[in-house]
């Protein structure tokens, strides 16, 4: 790995004061962040792309690195922080609507493509601190039930009808949003109650993480209610829709219409690299800490972000995930551009359509 992209994952300690820019500059400048994220970052990923894997050696030593990790738990606090001194902003200055919603974005697209991308890397860890800090960033967007559904759930029946997270095709994001959230929270509490009754615990008892993930956040919610009124509140609750919309909004877009085949004897064969989509986008890669190498993600989970790598015969998306993130936002546009792919795909690698 070179130096330049070692450097490369310090960016989001920059991109944090992108909102706080756009709110000095006021007015229609608080949505100049989100703006930059989904404009200028796309352009400078159709520039620069990554196809560099680091070797057996070059491997274990990234992996020793704690670099890497002290990265992703720095900014745990660095995003408590800055939430906190946005939401004391807009409870102690009085903001026209659009510079709201504008400064709400900008921070929502923090948490959200940040924050939420950074739990997911540490709740894929068995170490307590990790899984701790994945917990802490989860409770500031109301998204705990993440840390069930993703493990257990999502890993296991991606690319199939039981999976909530993986878009059908032809099925665009206004279609998948609802059900996507809806379906995760109830299959997050079904696998949350399964491993109570295996383990001998009431689903009362301290045991279940229910608990955290409900009162975690509605402690902050409170908290921040307490000490700046209304406004705090709403902007709390406001930057945490903006985030779970960004998180489906990706989910949507990582295993579009890529199905695993259902085998004579009724199981589902393997998951395998035909089954996420990958982005070498250089600049997006390195904001996002190599999400988009997913295919690798999801054929070794615990595999940390540094040593992720590019696989050629998995699906390409034509550009990253906040590029895509507008395609998918746009329905004519987006199955113009991906429907084709994935037919593509399929006629290349001789994959059929399970019926249904």
């Amino acid at each position: 790995m070179t130096w330049i992209k070692k450097t490369g994952f310090m960016l989001v300690f920059l991109l944090v004061f992108l909102p706080f820019l756009g709110y000095s500059l006021g007015g229609l400048y608080n949505f100049l962040p989100t703006l930059l994220l989904f404009t200028l970052v796309p352009f400078i990923d159709y520039l620069v792309q990554d196809y560099s894997n680091p070797n057996d050696q070059q491997e274990y030593s990234l992996k020793k690195d704690w670099y890497f990790k002290a990265v992703t738990l720095i900014y745990v606090p660095v995003q408590i922080i800055f939430l906190s001194v946005a939401i004391y902003i807009v409870s102690t200055h009085t903001l026209i609507w659009y510079e709201w919603l504008g400064f709400c974005l900008s921070i929502g697209a923090l948490t959200g493509g940040i924050g939420i991308n950074l739990a997911h890397e540490l709740v894929h860890k068995n170490n307590t601190l990790e899984q701790f800090a994945g917990k802490v960033l989860l409770s500031m967007v109301f998204f705990g039930h993440f840390i069930i559904e993703h493990v257990r759930g999502h890993h296991i029946w991606v690319g199939t009808p039981h999976d909530p997270d993986t878009a059908k095709l032809g099925e665009n994001f206004y279609q998948f949003f609802p059900k996507a959230f809806i379906k995760s929270f109830i299959w997050s509490l079904k696998f949350e109650k399964n491993r109570l009754q295996k383990n001998q615990h009431s689903f009362y008892s301290y045991h279940n993480q229910f608990w955290w993930i409900i009162f975690a956040p509605l402690a902050i919610s409170a908290f921040c209610y307490i000490l700046g009124g209304w406004s705090a509140l709403l902007f709390f609750i406001g930057q945490a829709i903006i985030a779970i919309f960004i998180l489906e909004t990706v989910n949507y877009i990582e295993h579009y219409g890529l199905e695993r085949q259902k085998l004579a004897n009724g199981q589902y064969e393997k998951v395998s690299f035909q089954h996420s989509w990958n982005a070498n986008h250089w600049l997006s890669n390195v904001i996002l800490f190599q999400l988009q190498r997913h295919a690798d993600h999801h054929l070794n989970g615990a595999k940390p972000y540094q040593v992720l790598k590019h696989i050629d015969e998995s699906p390409q998306l034509p550009t990253g995930y906040l590029g895509m993130i507008f395609l998918a936002l746009i329905p004519p546009l987006w199955h113009k551009v991906m429907d084709k792919r994935v037919l593509d795909y399929r006629s290349k690698h001789n994959i059929q359509l399970n019926v249904r």
